[in-house]
């Protein structure tokens, strides 16, 4: 009876690792796909004229960890938060990505990575241009970004500074008025045509706070930011 009892063992314990898996009956874990990085674009170049409308962008090839087959896609808009006239390429092979564009417009764009198994990078830097108008008109400045405090960003001291960045393809000097409130959006001015690209403000504790830059560029030229927001702890 000793010996049938040990003859039975022996052949569950045959079956049960001839199916495969895991020791623990589970089955083997699928491997963890990672996604590509994020490319790195450079034509259009930031704040270019562009003297012709019909623009070809350019990038650096991009790599995956897993060595997935990659493609790029491209975001095209004309205004830097990507929901104005935005454009979304179609997923594209090489490095390089032709369009007609519009002339005496501003375009802001950028470009991210898919992989083979779908998975996306991170957007690259933004990049801004302008296509050349007809006759010699006066080009808008391009619209402010953030560089301080970020959006969302929690504060918890009583004073900061706001901090943002803007040019001009003109090289127009440019001034900035500067909006700041807990309205949404800020309706006061906190000041106006100020040539520094930066504010001190005071803040109250468990507070909300709104800003905005409007860029001129002292031609005429006037670009309104995005309403940007942070709180207080």
């Amino acid at each position: 009876m000793k010996s049938l009892f040990k003859i039975l063992t022996l052949i569950m314990s045959i079956i049960m690792f001839s199916c495969g898996g895991s020791d623990d009956g589970m089955p083997d874990p699928q491997p963890i796909n990672n996604a590509p990085n994020k490319p790195v674009i450079y034509t259009p170049a930031n704040n270019l004229l562009c003297i012709n409308n019909v623009v070809e962008f350019k990038w650096e090839a991009a790599t995956d960890p897993d060595g997935d087959t990659i493609k790029y896609q491209l975001q095209l808009a004309t205004n830097n938060q990507f929901t104005e006239n935005v454009y979304i390429s179609p997923e594209i092979l090489g490095t390089s990505y032709q369009l007609t564009l519009f002339k005496g417009v501003a375009y802001y764009w950028r470009v991210k990575t898919i992989d083979s198994k779908g998975l996306s990078s991170e957007y690259s830097n933004m990049f801004q241009f302008y296509t050349e108008g007809d006759g010699g008109s006066n080009h808008l400045p391009f619209a402010p970004n953030v560089v301080t405090p970020t959006l969302h960003q929690i504060i918890q001291t009583s004073t900061t500074q706001l901090k943002w960045t803007a040019s001009d393809v003109d090289n127009d000097p440019l001034t900035f008025d500067v909006y700041f409130g807990t309205e949404n959006p800020p309706v006061t001015m906190v000041s106006e045509n100020q040539f520094t690209n930066n504010f001190d403000v005071t803040l109250n504790p468990s507070s909300n706070y709104y800003w905005k830059i409007i860029v001129n560029d002292g031609n005429g030229g006037k670009s309104i930011g995005q309403v940007w927001n942070f709180k207080t702890d």
